[in-house]
């Protein structure tokens, strides 16, 4: 009943997820064309040239644990958060997240031919860490570590590792839009959202 509940109350969650999923799949298992239609290349954006990858290539990934994972992630998140700040904010916060998400790679391969990215994770993270703005008081537990952490707490591991890891890591993951989607959905929902007392709001639950 409380999926139920949330997939009428939250239609751009509803929307963004199945879309995400269903041409995921499609792109994975059907259609691969779907790939190089939707995927992003900073070399080719630069250029002027298929403008609108910044978004598609949010709605591919590049395998079913890919999917899955980052799915579930916004399963756990944005739902929640669009019934807190409603439908047109939410869309902002996700969108703007996954647009500045692909800066760095701009910056550092609009010059490479050959570096494409995809995936939701820029927009994920802009989405966790507006939620961790409204609900630093809440606890996350990550899949590989199954111990409750304080979301505030996580906020910052997060930020550190994703530093981390974008300057040693070889592992073919996009550190550096996990960086920047966190760092957009913080910015952009304090900015929404100042004059509300976003960030008293923040301070009174952490002291509290």
């Amino acid at each position: 009943m409380g999926i139920l509940i949330d997939l009428i109350h939250t239609p751009i969650s509803t929307i963004i997820f199945l879309t995400t999923s269903i041409i995921s799949l499609l792109a994975l298992y059907k259609y691969p064309l779907i790939f190089e239609k939707f995927i992003f290349n900073p070399y080719s954006f630069k250029r002027g040239e298929r403008p609108l990858s910044i978004l598609t290539s949010s709605l591919i990934h590049g395998d079913l644990f890919h999917l899955i994972f980052n799915m579930m992630s916004f399963y756990f998140f944005a739902f929640y958060l669009e019934l807190i700040v409603g439908h047109l904010n939410f869309l902002i916060i996700y969108f703007l997240s996954v647009i500045f998400s692909s800066v760095p790679s701009i910056i550092k391969h609009s010059n490479n031919m050959d570096y494409y990215s995809l995936g939701a994770s820029g927009g994920i993270s802009g989405i966790l860490f507006a939620f961790i703005l409204f609900e630093p008081d809440s606890s996350i537990i990550m899949l590989y570590i199954p111990i409750p952490i304080p979301s505030y707490i996580f906020g910052v591991l997060y930020l550190l590792w994703s530093w981390y890891a974008d300057k040693n890591a070889n592992d073919n993951i996009g550190h550096d839009a996990h960086l920047w989607g966190a760092l957009s959905g913080l910015i952009v929902t304090i900015f929404l959202y100042y004059e509300h007392g976003i960030i008293s709001n923040f301070i009174s639950k952490l002291t509290n």
